[in-house]
């Protein structure tokens, strides 16, 4: 496998890392972390849902799709950890994620436009296709973790608050959207990886694998033999003989 062609494998990490971006920007956005229910005995009265957000809690009552309190105030006054630490996990992860996408598209539109044989005085300067796939992968490891371990917290939060309070609290659907897409980002890095590992060249670095020149570059013999200068030659004899000098080549 050569890291100068698109295969398969990346496009499908390109595809399943956009997709992943989308559903956590979406479970970011909806207002449906924790349900709380609120059931009354009185029949001239209605039951009423809270929906609990990162940034917004609305407030429904049965039968209702409006909102009958829509409280926009809530990420400043959320007093649940929970949702406090995702305030701050879940952009950052985005981040992370946007720009591993964005070194994905550069790595395949590299691949694609680029020279097949780039110039080897620039080689040190350099990042290939290859580079961008790995920095890829690694963030979107990154990405993946710091958003499914708060987003699995919720879930073990809230049972603990049905034990304490009642069965009253459930994770919506926004937890498990997050969880989703963290494993797609997981999914994304893993085979991004596995196409660095199977397509990495051995003389390369192991961070940057740059164009691997033929095979014929490296098959050098063990010593060739190069004529001395005529400076050199043997003063000793009447004769003028070129004695070949063994040299080691690095």
């Amino acid at each position: 496998m050569a890291c100068r062609n698109i295969h398969a494998m990346t496009v499908f990490a390109f595809l399943f890392g956009m997709a992943s971006v989308g559903g956590l920007i979406a479970a970011t956005l909806i207002p449906q972390w924790r349900i709380t229910r609120l059931i009354t005995f009185n029949k001239n009265a209605k039951n009423v849902t809270v929906n609990d957000g990162l940034w917004v809690k609305c407030v429904r009552l049965d039968g209702s799709t409006a909102c009958l309190v829509y409280d926009k105030d809530w990420y400043s006054t959320v007093d649940q950890l929970d949702l406090r630490v995702l305030q701050f996990a879940l952009p950052i992860s985005i981040l992370i994620a946007v720009f591993a996408l964005m070194l994905c598209v550069i790595g395949m539109c590299n691949t694609a436009f680029g020279p097949e044989v780039p110039n080897f005085n620039l080689a040190k300067c350099l990042v290939n296709s290859a580079g961008c796939h790995l920095v890829a992968a690694l963030l979107y490891l990154l990405a993946g973790a710091l958003s499914i371990m708060p987003s699995i917290w919720v879930i073990f939060h809230t049972a603990n608050m049905s034990k304490k309070f009642g069965p009253l609290f459930s994770p919506a659907i926004s937890v498990y959207l997050a969880i989703g897409s963290a494993g797609g980002m997981l999914l994304t890095s893993c085979l991004l990886l596995l196409w660095y590992c199977a397509c990495k060249a051995l003389p390369s670095p192991f961070w940057q694998p740059l164009y691997s020149p033929p095979a014929s570059v490296y098959s050098y013999p063990a010593h060739s033999y190069v004529s001395p200068r005529y400076s050199s030659r043997s003063r000793l004899s009447t004769i003028e003989i070129d004695i070949p000098v063994v040299t080691q080549v690095p």
